[in-house]
């Protein structure tokens, strides 16, 4: 049985299904923004979009019901990565504009700050900057260089960037049209700095940059080019001591500093913590921009015919090449997973922030944690798919108006933006290991005894090449669903146990840490990064159980194996190394894989359309019907052209 494409698509839009096909909806409406514009001309009409996208009042949802929003926390985020489907700059500029500068002043902000500034932000009315950035410091925000200088006698914060390294730099909205931004800063009263802070600046009054504010342009960039990102350096400006946002701690007009939070690292990693929104929406804009790439690449595969079929004489389509199918499919089903796992992360999301929910610390971790991996692995996926498509689609993908090159440009700078994937993924395992050693410290000493011999034992076998391993999956089944969830958690595990091995020495007196994270720095982020295969499968396994179609269920378990065998495959040469794989049934996986995308084949362009992008979106001369082709005798042109 064929599922039809509405049942595929209510199951892949998830818990916010109502929420994505009003924004398709809406999209559908918007006039796309036409290739070849100047920077400027291209800014000005993302603007026009982004006055569109407010009156439509969807942005509103995710603020507070008293400011007018319906505090729908989740539902925004979906919305966000419906927006991918279309232009990427409106997307960015949206997320600066709504979630970082406006859920900045949400989250970190006091009622004084939402009474005044909330509703104008949500309207479009106050267009903002999330000032976090610096040329110095990108990653390592802790210790941002800007200063904000508590003066007593005025009762203001003195902002000032103290050396050219804490210029603020590539930020959104600064360059043109921001009138106001959350800047981050170092709070120092009294002589005493209190770490990392935010503040409220006016950046322009009246259209010209305000007293003792410096605004630069970043100019011309790989992509993104209707964000206006700009660079800001301030001069000892002035500003309320009511600017400081103080949801997390504040200043008196004495000076006196006082927090919630006393220790300054969790004060820190919590102000951050809130502000994990921006995330989750970078990884679902990165998955929807992969959706579409799949979309014209699977669809132009189908269409496009090179070289005879000796049996009939009938030229071939491209899709139907092993190769071609291997270059698409996987990447597929990878994507659909990821989308799953997507859904999970931003129900757990509105869950853990909706306003008025009970904070629970552990649970807010473990969200931060699970996003930052995420986030690291669904843009990799991304830049990676679409350069795939790209090729896939040959001479014709290279054209601008047929979007892959634009999609291919907007979505790099994606694995840094919202954090360094790298970064991120060290992030995660970092919390990997956290609660790793609480389950093991929490272990009885029987229990310790009998995990500390299991480690030893399998240390033991791997060094010897013995394959008697404690954790060995014997006689794989590559559809077994057990059998590949086994492996994977079991990789996941293996490589955690083992960095944390590693990193035991480093808790010594007098140990060099610095050398002995950075040796096993490698180890640590394929723990990581096992981590959060471990988790996408788990997801697509949960979200196939929560169908209640039938033929949907049926064609995503299909999808599902060959997700989790790609994973496999991808990492053979570790289980093979390991004793988790014999050499037969490594084989045995890659067949599967093989026989996985000739089943797949026939239902490649439904699985597209079940992603229910608008057409007005795709609309290009890649989809159009092709000029009729003849099989050449020389099949080197043809192959590059």
């Amino acid at each position: 049985m064929i599922p039809s494409v509405e049942a595929l698509r209510t199951t892949l839009d998830g818990r916010f299904a109502e929420v994505r096909t009003d924004v398709r909806d809406q999209m559908a409406k918007f006039r796309p923004v036409r290739p070849g514009l100047s920077v400027e001309e291209y800014r000005e009409r993302v603007l026009e979009l982004i006055h569109e996208l407010a009156a439509t009042g969807r942005p509103h949802a995710g603020f507070a019901p008293e400011y007018g929003g319906q505090g729908d926390v989740g539902g925004v985020v979906a919305a966000f990565m419906a927006l991918g489907y279309g232009d990427l700059s409106l997307l960015v500029k949206a997320g600066v504009q709504w979630g970082l500068f406006g859920g900045a002043v949400q989250v970190l902000g006091t009622s004084r700050h939402h009474d005044k500034y909330l509703r104008r932000i949500m309207d479009g009315d106050l267009l903002g900057c999330f000032a976090m950035t610096e040329t110095g410091h990108g990653s390592d925000v802790q210790h941002l260089r800007t200063t904000a200088t508590y003066d007593l006698t005025t009762r203001e914060f003195v902002i000032d960037t103290p050396e050219p390294g804490a210029r603020k730099d590539y930020i959104g909205n600064a360059a043109r049209d921001g009138q106001m931004a959350v800047v981050f800063a170092q709070l120092i009263t009294a002589g005493v700095s209190h770490g990392v802070h935010a503040f409220l600046v006016p950046i322009r009054v009246d259209g010209e940059p305000a007293p003792g504010v410096e605004i630069g342009d970043c100019g011309h960039k790989a992509g993104l080019n209707g964000v206006d990102n700009g660079r800001l350096t301030f001069h000892q400006v002035r500003v309320p001591r009511e600017a400081l946002l103080n949801h997390f701690a504040d200043v008196a007009e004495d000076g006196t500093y006082s927090s919630s939070i006393e220790n300054e690292n969790r004060r820190f990693f919590t102000m951050l913590g809130t502000l994990v929104r921006g995330r989750i929406s970078v990884a679902g804009g990165a998955g929807s921009a992969a959706q579409k790439a799949l979309t014209l690449a699977i669809r132009y595969g189908e269409r496009r015919r090179q070289f005879s079929d000796p049996a009939t004489g009938q030229e071939v389509a491209v899709l139907d090449y092993r190769a071609h199918q291997r270059k698409l499919l996987p990447a597929l089903a990878t994507t659909y997973a990821l989308a799953f796992a997507q859904d999970d992360l931003i129900a757990d999301m509105d869950r853990i922030q909706r306003p008025g929910a009970a904070p629970v610390e552990s649970e807010q971790r473990e969200l931060e944690n699970r996003a930052a991996g995420l986030k690291a692995i669904a843009t990799w996926h991304a830049t990676h798919t679409i350069q795939t498509c790209r090729e896939a689609c040959g001479g014709a993908g290279y054209l601008s108006e047929n979007m892959l090159p634009q999609l291919k440009a907007d979505t790099d700078v994606f694995t840094t933006f919202e954090g360094d994937n790298t970064v991120l993924l060290q992030l995660l395992a970092k919390g990997l290991l956290g609660d790793y050693g609480k389950r093991v410290g929490a272990l009885s000493p029987l229990g310790l005894a009998r995990f500390a011999g299991g480690q030893a034992l399998e240390s033991v076998a791997e060094r010897t090449g013995a394959n008697k391993l404690p954790h060995r999956v014997r006689r794989l089944t590559p559809r077994s669903r057990e059998a590949q969830r086994a492996l994977i958690a079991d990789r996941a595990e293996h490589l955690l146990a083992g960095v944390a091995r590693r990193l035991r020495p480093a808790l010594r007196k007098g140990a060099d840490q610095f050398g002995i994270f950075n040796a096993a720095q490698d180890h640590l982020l394929e723990a990581a990064r096992a981590h959060v295969d471990r988790i996408v499968v788990d997801a697509f396994v949960a979200g196939i159980a929560r169908t209640p179609d039938p033929a949907v269920r049926a064609l995503l378990e299909k999808v599902c194996d060959l997700h989790a065998l790609s994973v496999i495959e991808r990492d053979r040469a570790w289980f093979l190394e390991h004793g988790r794989l014999t050499a037969s049934e490594s084989r045995a996986v890659t067949a599967a894989v093989n026989d996985l995308c000739a089943e797949l084949r026939p239902h490649a362009r439904l699985l597209v359309d079940g992603f229910g992008i608008p057409e007005s979106w795709l609309a290009c001369p890649l989809l159009d019907d092709p000029a009729p082709t003849t099989a050449g005798s020389d099949p080197v042109p043809d192959l590059v052209g």
